[in-house]
């Protein structure tokens, strides 16, 4: 995962881009960048960390203009750190252009064999950059009986043509000189949204950056759009419309991703995380009983509300969580995860000792945090605890952005419930099932990408 943010046509576009990726600072930890222009030069500032570490005044004193593209880094494709930090400025024969793109591409390696064996020199290992030659190379597409923008011509025909070669995720962001051009994947994996303030247009991967900046949410681009945002407005095209490219938001973003304040995909993921945990609490009903319930901070919180006002068991927090340490699953390394998960959580004795408990969180990947809480829990005096998960079992890589690159990382993939049980040390373990799961979203069932959960990939390069 990465979060991405645009501005364009307001006063200090850098301080508005700054403030976005604050808000969007749970998607990504390991780099934090920042390009604006002034119409005729571009700035940019990447670096790696937080964003309110990483980023200075003097940066932002020195990043000018009214538009600007941001991005915080989650490393899905390429090397982690500060060498594959986004923004990409790219001089190319269309023109110089700022990208930021959020997903993951499943073509990419074909692609990138392909361009280099045309002497194509790569300066990153991310997948990103792809998009950058693709349009430095193209020749232009139009689709037929598409009217273009006058002010579109030059540069929207190459963009087309290397959104029709790419396959996977993709929500991107272009800053021109004089324009700011958005697109979406055909399948929609991944969430980006529309914001305006008066005449200022911005663009996000969640709806919260918008209120940091005192924007109001418009819309979400819908899949396969590209949207191009200049000094006269902003226009809308659909280059994919006769694709047989199915919808397929990530499910996942519900489940753990996006901030619980944020909608995304037509709803408020707060809604959808209460409704998972009625689903769960529905489903285990009668099978044993406890004390209380307590969420696993801050994954687990609205998801435990909902499991505790459809069961009737008191919610309590049996956890603390220290707010100074960062999430534990996007680490890149499993040192990284199991040091985090010790620092950042503290049991609270009195709701623990001689209780019954029913421990509730999003998802369980690699086990490493369950298996750790649960011991903490008895540590501190649970006379039993049962793990219960809002989600199904995660058996499948992921293909789209989400850094589950191998089955041997999955324990669902490794062990069988009763395994898993044993493994974590839990009295008793349950998930919620896939059509539990479907239950609590809104749309047809189809419309999202349950992959990691059942196998079924949307693209033919995904299995």
């Amino acid at each position: 995962m990465c979060g991405i943010f645009g501005a364009f046509n307001v006063d200090r576009a850098a301080l508005h881009a700054y403030w976005g990726l604050y808000a969007l600072q749970h998607r990504g930890q390991e780099s934090a960048g920042i390009c604006t222009t002034d119409g005729k030069e571009f700035f940019v500032v990447k670096k790696q960390g937080l964003v309110l570490e990483a980023i200075k005044r003097e940066d932002l004193e020195r990043l000018k203009g009214r538009a600007a593209v941001a991005h915080v880094r989650y490393s899905t494709a390429g090397d982690a750190g500060g060498a594959n930090a986004q923004p990409i400025l790219a001089e190319t024969s269309k023109g110089t252009f700022a990208l930021v793109h959020n997903g993951n591409l499943v073509n990419y390696k074909v692609l990138r064999k392909e361009l280099t064996e045309e002497g194509v020199k790569f300066s990153y290992t991310s997948d990103s950059e792809v998009f950058v030659h693709l349009i430095d190379r193209s020749e232009g597409w139009v689709p037929e009986g598409m009217q273009l923008h006058p002010r579109d011509k030059d540069f929207l025909p190459y963009l087309f043509d290397a959104l029709r070669t790419v396959e996977g995720a993709y929500s991107i962001l272009l800053l021109l000189k004089d324009r700011l051009i958005a697109a979406r994947d055909p399948h929609g994996f991944r969430p980006l949204q529309i914001g305006r303030s008066g005449e200022s247009w911005f663009f996000a991967s969640e709806s919260v950056a918008f209120d940091i900046v005192g924007a109001e949410f418009k819309r979400e681009l819908k899949p396969g759009e590209v949207v191009v945002v200049d000094g006269e407005g902003l226009r809308s095209y659909f280059p994919f419309r006769n694709s047989s490219a199915r919808r397929a938001a990530c499910i996942f973003e519900y489940i753990y991703f996006a901030r619980p304040d944020s909608y995304i995909f037509g709803d408020w993921v707060y809604e959808v995380r209460k409704r998972l945990g009625r689903e769960l609490a529905r489903e285990v009903a009668g099978r044993f009983e406890v004390d209380a319930v307590v969420p696993v901070p801050d994954s687990g919180i609205v998801p435990a509300i909902g499991f505790s006002q459809e069961s009737g068991v008191p919610l309590e927090l049996g956890l603390i969580r220290n707010h100074y340490v960062g999430r534990s699953f996007i680490e890149p390394t499993q040192e990284l995860r199991d040091l985090k998960v010790l620092m950042k959580l503290s049991p609270v004795k009195p709701v623990l000792r001689g209780k019954r408990i029913a421990i509730i969180d999003d998802s369980l990947v690699r086990g490493t945090t369950s298996r750790r809480i649960v011991k903490m829990l008895k540590r501190a005096g649970a006379e039993k605890v049962f793990v219960l998960i809002a989600s199904p079992p995660v058996r499948y890589p992921c293909f789209y952005g989400i850094d589950i690159p191998t089955k041997e990382e999955l324990i669902a993939n490794r062990l069988d419930l009763e395994g898993i049980r044993d493994h974590i040390g839990a009295d008793g373990l349950y998930y919620l099932s896939v059509e539990g799961m479907l239950r609590a979203v809104k749309g047809k069932r189809e419309e999202y990408c349950t992959a990691c959960f059942t196998g079924d990939y949307p693209t033919p390069a995904g299995g």
